[in-house]
């Protein structure tokens, strides 16, 4: 009787094992994530993906080189900007007039997307359709401007409109937007046409606007802007980076014609 139920026990034993065996296999973990799902992997810095170079990308900065930047109404690139592991830096040397750098280029309608992080405190900006001339002493004089700034710690009161993600003096940012502390990355877009603006903060639209609409020149023509005559009016012109005294950092500068 012993005998018998050994060999049950052990044919029973053998069909388990071939059971297991040709059964359906069990999701594995892997490093890049639990049932073998892969996390997206994020192209380096600087760079453009291949797809990105069929939609008409184009880098601004490469991580190495500053070519193709230079001071506002200069030939050269001001020694308040160098290269940093990879980011375009500013070193907090200029003010409310003096130390801007303009890409030597011209664009109209435009995507434009770029990484940034500030330090406490710091206040800067990305302008765009900038125009150049000795009756110009800043590119705020003539050029919109996409705010950065930091929010969270800025040492002094501010208005809305000054806020980050904000165009600056005219239209308030979104209140519900997402903004990273200081020494944190960023990310900004600007989508500029002739019928329609949109900024976007951390993958949240925090403005948005009809450029020369009549609610446009009012707001110019009645706010901080009404002394400058020529703010705004440009259709095309170059992109370009505010120092106002704080380091701050950018990576992945690009754009696309639209």
């Amino acid at each position: 009787m012993r005998r018998v139920n050994n060999i049950c026990y052990t044919l029973v034993m053998v069909l388990s094992v071939l059971f297991y065996s040709c059964g359906p296999s069990q999701p594995q973990e892997t490093e890049e994530g639990q049932s073998g799902q892969t996390e997206e992997v994020k192209p380096a810095d600087n760079t453009l993906t291949e797809q990105e170079k069929l939609d008409g990308w184009k880098l601004l900065f490469n991580g190495i080189s500053t070519k193709g930047w230079r001071g506002f109404n200069e030939d050269s690139l001001p020694a308040g900007w160098v290269v940093e592991k990879g980011t375009l830096k500013s070193l907090g040397k200029g003010g409310d007039i003096g130390g801007d750098i303009v890409y030597d280029e011209v664009f109209g309608e435009f995507e434009l997307s770029l990484d940034w992080k500030i330090s406490k405190g710091g206040n800067s900006g990305i302008l765009y359709h900038i125009v150049e001339g000795p009756q110009y002493k800043a590119p705020y004089e003539n050029a919109p401007e996409y705010q950065v700034l930091d929010d969270l710690e800025f040492p002094e009161p501010i208005e809305d409109w000054q806020k980050v993600g904000a165009d600056y003096a005219m239209y308030v940012p979104d209140s519900t937007k997402t903004v990273k502390p200081a020494g944190s990355w960023n990310h900004s877009r600007i989508l500029f046409t002739n019928e329609h603006v949109e900024y976007w903060l951390n993958g949240k639209q925090t403005v948005e606007f009809v450029p020369w609409s009549d609610d446009w020149n009012e707001r110019r023509m009645n706010g901080k802007w009404k002394d400058y005559p020529d703010y705004g009016k440009a259709r095309e012109g170059m992109i370009g980076l505010q120092d106002h005294g704080s380091f701050i950092w950018y990576k992945n500068i690009k754009i696309r014609t639209i």
